[in-house]
């Protein structure tokens, strides 16, 4: 609890919170650490995993600090800057792993979002495969105004949603984006009034546990690599798939 965020686990939904209200939940190198042991954690009947932050925002990003620090504090700015570079690139490859089991094939993933979703917190959301906002939510691709690049796996995602040119442009000037645009941009998944945050996210999680675990797997593996995908591979993918389901429903499966 004390480093700042929990995992609670009911049946088959999993649930993340950011737990420092009194700091916007703004997050730390301890955070990404618990996140990412969270994925070893997980019981094997979780099919959903929420995120959320605690209070009014989702999450302000980097806690400043992490930027700020100039004694030397482990995870600093100030001492990765001595690390030789490829133990530097290393310890943010197992940040990065905080976003990327988020991404895990067996499970489909929901932001909560309310509130300030900015740099790390914008990155977070981009992690999870859907997103339900308030209206009151804010993103903000916020890096570059510390001189910083958004490192946390979110650049790829971004693009995947918005195309090159859009991304580029939020990045690049770290401009905020209201619901409402999120909603326009292929950001949001619904947007809904700050009161109806909890009842919508709840709709959306029974909604996706009422098909059948196997069939959501293999529809998800099927979306997220349709991009890499030619037209003639896609169909491919989309046969074999369907022979594993038919072969799994009538029993004929190994």
């Amino acid at each position: 609890m004390t480093v700042g965020v929990r995992l609670n686990c009911d049946g088959p939904v999993a649930t993340v919170t950011l737990c420092r209200p009194d700091v916007l939940n703004a997050q730390t190198p301890q955070m990404w650490r618990a996140m990412r042991d969270f994925s070893r954690d997980l019981p094997g009947d979780v099919r959903v995993v929420v995120v959320r932050g605690e209070g009014r925002a989702f999450s302000a990003g980097l806690d400043l600090s992490v930027a700020t620090d100039r004694s030397g504090a482990e995870n600093s700015l100030a001492e990765m800057a001595t690390l030789p570079p490829e133990e530097c690139a290393e310890r943010i490859a197992g940040f990065q792993a905080a976003f990327t089991w988020l991404h895990r094939p067996d499970l489909v993933s929901v932001a909560a979002v309310q509130g300030h979703a900015i740099g790390a917190g914008f990155q977070l959301g981009l992690a999870c495969d859907l997103r339900v906002l308030a209206s009151d939510a804010t993103f903000a691709m916020a890096e570059v105004t510390l001189g910083l690049v958004p490192d946390l796996a979110g650049t790829k995602r971004l693009v995947d949603l918005v195309g090159y040119a859009r991304a580029l442009e939020i990045c690049v000037t770290g401009r905020r984006i209201d619901a409402a645009e999120a909603a326009r941009l292929g950001l949001a998944t619904v947007v809904v009034p700050p009161e109806d945050l909890d009842a919508a996210v709840g709709d959306l999680t029974a909604a996706i546990l009422s098909g059948s675990r196997d069939a959501v797997v293999e529809i998800k593996a099927l979306l997220a690599g349709a991009s890499g995908r030619s037209p003639a591979e896609q169909q491919r993918a989309e046969r074999e798939a369907q022979v594993r389901r038919i072969r799994d429903l009538v029993g004929a499966g190994e």
